[in-house]
């Protein structure tokens, strides 16, 4: 029991640090790849192009299932979860807002938000929809849904929500990060609008300071998190809650947002890109290494 104890309140600073980082820069790359794409490529080619690169991401999260190792399915499931929320969502709605020619929302010349983002929230009843199957017919790990179940359920919990889903970590981490993605985006794009909020109301700046707090709790907890696959994804969680009030200072241009001009900020990008695929090899890496270790304890 002491053991444990002490087990529980180990810091893990390197495996917390290096997966809030690998995750982190994975969100002005998938900036900086949309516009590089939109900007060097025909309409045509680019939603082919992301056509494929939503079939690429599915594709990797189902190899993911049948990889052996947490930490390697982990992998599988985040980029394989990034490729398919940049191709068949954020490029699918690029291409119905221009096939049906919806305008972007424009201030004082500038684009502010553009139409495959303006046209996003339409999907709130399909978040829904798969929120409340989560919550009503899952048993899992995420502390977000666990709470909403205790508050909505109370001792009924265990009768309502008696046993989880067939466990997949890629699918896991790869639903994960697409509801989040989904979720911050619905929110995101619900402040902005100033038919209910706007980008400068009071309830905005709240929302972002919200997150950011959120975030760091967020993150105290990931530092005693020993596994690395665990460690990567609560990271995503942290992340994209993170990621929040980075959007929202961005919008308001508190700082310059490097990953939407990259051709002005190459050095910058390019050793984000390094730092990120360093990470992804030798995360990597370490899944095989785990794998081989446990390999060779059972045959002993």
């Amino acid at each position: 029991m002491e053991q444990e104890s002490k087990n529980t309140y180990k810091i893990y600073w390197w495996r917390t640090i290096a997966s809030f980082i690998l995750v982190l820069f994975s969100m002005p790359l998938g900036h900086t790849l949309m516009i590089l794409m939109e900007r060097f490529m025909s309409p045509v080619a680019i939603h082919y192009a992301g056509f494929i690169m939503g079939l690429a991401g599915l594709i990797m999260v189902i190899v993911g299932v049948f990889v052996k190792g947490d930490t390697r399915q982990t992998l599988w499931g985040l980029f394989g979860g990034l490729l398919f929320w940049t191709g068949w969502v954020e490029f699918l709605f690029l291409y119905y807002a221009r096939r049906y020619g919806v305008q972007p929302e424009i201030e004082n010349g500038i684009v502010v938000t553009k139409p495959e983002y303006l046209i996003m929230p339409a999907s709130f009843g399909m978040w829904m929809m798969t929120m409340t199957m989560y919550i009503f017919s899952t048993k899992n790990g995420c502390d977000f849904i666990t709470w909403l179940q205790k508050r909505f359920f109370g001792k009924r919990r265990s009768e309502i929500v008696f046993q989880p889903m067939t466990r997949h970590t890629s699918i896991v981490t790869f639903m994960e990060l697409n509801m989040m993605l989904w979720a911050m985006y619905l929110l995101l794009m619900f402040c902005y609008d100033k038919n209910f909020l706007g980008d400068h109301h009071p309830v905005t700046f709240l929302v972002g300071i919200g997150c950011f707090i959120g975030s760091i709790f967020m993150f105290k907890k990931e530092l005693h998190i020993a596994a690395w696959g665990a460690n990567i994804r609560m990271s995503i969680a942290t992340v994209i809650i993170f990621w929040t009030p980075v959007e929202i200072l961005g919008r308001m241009n508190f700082f310059t947002e490097i990953w939407v001009e990259p051709e002005k900020y190459i050095v910058q990008m390019v050793s984000i890109f390094i730092v990120f695929v360093m990470l992804a090899v030798y995360f990597w890496t370490k899944g095989i290494k785990r794998k081989t270790r446990k390999q060779q304890g059972n045959e002993i």
